[in-house]
This record gives structure tokens, C-alpha cells and sequence, in this order.
């Protein structure tokens, strides 16, 4: 008799609020160790960007660490980590996320200072704190993107897969010529506009009392003005690719490679997780469709797999790409590439490949939980971008819902291989 698996949704419990301010507070108490995470994400990311200032919402994460009205500049990070606390922030598409794990009895001042630059940071906004960090993020622009192998693949992800204008059109680095027009008043603007309470999620979790957690962000940020942001409409989703669009570049790269891209449906949707379901058959581990094949039975690759880009307005990417051997024609690596992913469209997974897939999601979500960091950062994001923490603990269930039929009708909308575009890393020659 075949073993049924029951899954059930996790019961982190969660306890939410909303400021007069429109701060959204959520909390989840764990007593297990006596620590909270400090999350706190504004709804605001490279996407919210204009023209000609692209790279605004990365540089901006770096300014908020140089002191606001009551801290100087490099305060923030010495007063935690003289409490025996950590913290940090990054920047993506849909997001800027802001965190800090504290032990319980410095709560109070991780709050105090999120609240200092989130109400108070314009008055140490100056040039010289601006200039300084554009230097900081030029350098690492250079050094991760500019300098480093394969370091400008996701700039020709995006720019094959949205056009110039779209909101995904331009990395969240930016270009080196936005960064240096970015003025003062660029900055201060950039703050008034989205630096809001009515657009931020503040999220606790750990060693805390809901009420208690309720009363102390009431004293920290509630006094703080209300600014609404600007109305958005997110664009809608993007057609697949058509004409099998192709990038051939010549880098200093350690091998050659070959990058498949597809558009595909928004992150938080049914169609997206079954999209995901069909990459990582194709080539989510080294048991996946791609690593026998291309790896280890027709030895032309040294390396190959599939993952997603969720983004959540409208349209994410899925790829899959392939590290060339040594004197193997990237033409027959891209054959045998393009063969599964048509294999995979025609036939579907089976049922031990759909079962090992969300096994895989359950383990990595389950690991990812276990973290106080990472749980308040995934009720940040739920919260922010769906509107429900909750969805946290339903995650798991609603990922192994989808079967077999769901993915494969997904891969037969969207995974096409006529619907593919192409970017091929050739490896230049060494300099004798």
C-alpha cells in the first residue's frame, strides 16, 4: 500500500496591528531563546525608480546606515553590535528590507533607531554622507557586476525580458551614470515619497509579548507623521518571448556557459509555483533532468540547472543554463538543453519527480523557518507584498497542492522552447 502523506500547515502564531500612522505591525512570540528579529520592509524597490536615477532605492539603503537626527553617522551599527546585536539591509526589485537580531533586553534600541531614520533621517542627509556611499555602492558595482565573471548576467536577463521603460527594465544596481546624477535633493525626494509608515511592515519575532510588542512600537513610531505614498499600478503580465531573442557575448569567464530565459507568471500565484515545480525537475538538484543528461550521461557540461526570478508585478523569469566542458560546441550544449525542456513540456513530470520537488520546497522552507531572522523576514514580505503574513504558515500546503497536470500545463504555457530567449558566455581566449 503506497504511503499517504498528510501535509499540514505550520502554527507559528501571529498577532497583528496597524498604527494611525499606518504602520503594520506583526508579531509572533518565540520564547525558545531569548532573542527577537527586528524586520522592518518598505514597499519600495528599484522597480519605484524614474528615469535617469536608476539605482536610487540601493543607494538610499546605504544612506539610511549614515545617521539620522539623534545618531550620528556609524552609530547605527556600533550601538548593536555593542549590545551584542547584528543587523544589515538589502535592496531588490519589489523591496528594501531593513533587520536586526537582538538579544530581548535591547529591543528597545533596535526600535529607537529604526524610528530615528524612518522619521528623522533628512537632517543628517547631507552631500557629504550622499557622496560618500555613491562611492561605496560605484565600487560595488565594479567589483560584483562590472569586474566579476558572469557579473552582468542578470542585466541581460532583465533587459531581454522587459523593455526599457518597464519597471523591471533596469538592475537594481543601476547604471553608473544614474548613481553620479543622483543629487541631494534627488535623495530627499526619495525619502519624502516612500519612507513612510503607511508604507512599511514592522515585524517581531521571538522572545516578545504581543501587547507588550504592540505598546513598544506605539512609543517608538507612533508619533511619527503619516505620509501616503503615491497610487501604483503594477503593469500586467507580459506576453512569452517570441523570435527567440539572443545575446552573444565574450568574456574573461571561467567556462563558457549557455543561459535560457523565459517570462513567467508573478510570484504568489498558483502558475508560478508550478512553473517553479517544472524548473526544479528540469534542474533543481543533481538528480534533475539537466544534471543527468548534459552533466552526467552525455558529458558536455561541467554544471547545469533551473530556477526562478520571483518578482511580483505581473511577469517573474524562470531560467535554466549549462557550463560548457572544454572543447564541446556550445551549439550541441544548447540541442541537448532545448531537448529536455521540450521533453518536459511534451511528456510532464512524473509523479516521483512532482513528490521529490516539494519535498525539496518543504525541506528548504522548513530550514529557512527554523531561523527567527529569516521567519520575520518571510512575514515582512508576505505582509508587504500579499498583504498576508498568514500565508507563511499556509505556504508549504499550498505549494504541494499543485500536481502533476497544474505543471505541466504550466510548462506547456510558458516553458516553450520557441518562447526561450538566449544569452551565450564565451569564454575568451587567454592573452599569451
Amino acid at each position: 500500500m503506497a504511503r499517504v502523506s498528510i501535509i499540514a500547515p505550520l502554527a507559528y502564531p501571529l498577532h497583528e496591528t496597524t498604527l494611525a500612522n499606518g504602520l503594520r505591525v506583526v508579531v509572533s512570540p518565540d520564547r525558545a531563546v531569548p532573542f527577537v528579529a527586528v524586520n522592518l520592509w518598505y514597499d519600495v524597490g528599484s522597480r519605484d525608480e524614474t528615469p535617469g536615477r536608476t539605482g536610487l532605492a540601493h543607494l538610499f539603503e546605504h544612506v539610511m546606515f549614515q545617521g539620522s537626527e539623534h545618531v550620528a553617522s556609524g552609530e547605527h551599527f556600533d550601538r548593536l553590535q555593542a549590545a551584542g546585536a547584528t543587523g544589515n539591509a538589502t535592496t531588490w526589485f519589489d523591496r528594501t528590507n531593513y533587520f536586526e537580531s537582538v538579544p530581548t533586553g535591547v529591543l528597545d534600541l533596535a526600535l529607537w533607531l529604526e524610528a530615528d531614520r524612518m522619521g528623522h533621517l533628512l537632517a543628517a542627509l547631507t552631500q557629504a554622507n550622499l557622496d560618500t556611499q555613491r562611492d561605496v555602492v560605484k565600487e560595488e558595482k565594479r567589483q560584483r557586476y562590472d569586474n566579476a565573471p558572469y557579473g552582468d548576467l542578470v542585466e541581460h536577463l532583465i533587459t531581454q525580458a522587459f523593455p526599457p521603460d518597464h519597471p523591471y527594465g533596469h538592475t537594481v544596481i543601476g547604471s553608473m551614470a544614474d548613481l553620479d546624477a543622483a543629487s541631494l535633493a534627488d535623495a530627499h525626494a526619495f525619502f519624502t515619497s516612500w519612507y513612510s509608515p503607511s508604507n512599511a511592515v514592522l515585524t517581531l519575532v521571538g522572545d516578545v509579548d504581543p501587547a507588550e510588542a504592540f505598546a513598544r512600537a506605539e512609543l517608538y513610531f507612533g508619533h511619527l507623521p503619516r505620509r501616503d505614498v503615491a497610487d501604483r499600478t503594477p503593469p500586467g503580465p507580459l506576453p512569452p518571448h517570441a523570435g527567440l531573442p539572443r545575446v552573444v557575448t565574450s568574456r574573461d569567464v571561467p567556462e563558457s556557459a549557455l543561459y535560457v530565459q523565459w517570462r513567467t507568471p508573478a510570484r504568489g500565484t498558483p502558475e508560478h509555483d508550478a512553473i517553479d515545480i517544472a524548473l526544479t525537475v528540469l534542474g533543481g538538484s543533481e538528480t534533475s533532468r539537466l544534471h543527468r543528461q548534459l552533466v552526467r550521461d552525455q558529458g558536455l557540461s561541467t554544471g547545469a540547472g533551473a530556477s526562478t526570478i520571483p518578482l511580483a508585478w505581473g511577469t517573474s523569469l524562470g531560467f535554466a543554463f549549462a557550463r560548457v566542458r572544454d572543447g564541446v560546441d556550445l551549439a550541441d550544449v544548447e540541442a541537448a538543453l532545448v531537448g529536455e525542456v521540450a521533453r518536459l513540456c511534451d511528456e510532464g513530470p512524473t509523479p516521483d519527480e512532482v513528490r521529490r520537488a516539494h519535498v525539496q520546497f518543504e525541506r528548504a522552507w522548513l530550514t529557512e523557518c527554523a531561523a527567527l531572522e529569516a521567519r520575520a523576514d518571510l512575514f515582512s514580505a508576505h505582509a508587504t507584498l500579499f498583504g498576508d503574513p498568514g500565508r507563511v504558515n499556509r505556504r508549504i500546503v499550498d505549494y504541494t497542492s499543485i500536481d502533476a497536470d497544474a505543471v505541466v500545463a504550466a510548462a506547456r504555457a510558458w516553458l516553450r522552447p520557441e518562447q526561450r530567449a538566449v544569452v551565450e558566455y564565451h569564454r575568451s581566449p587567454k592573452e599569451a
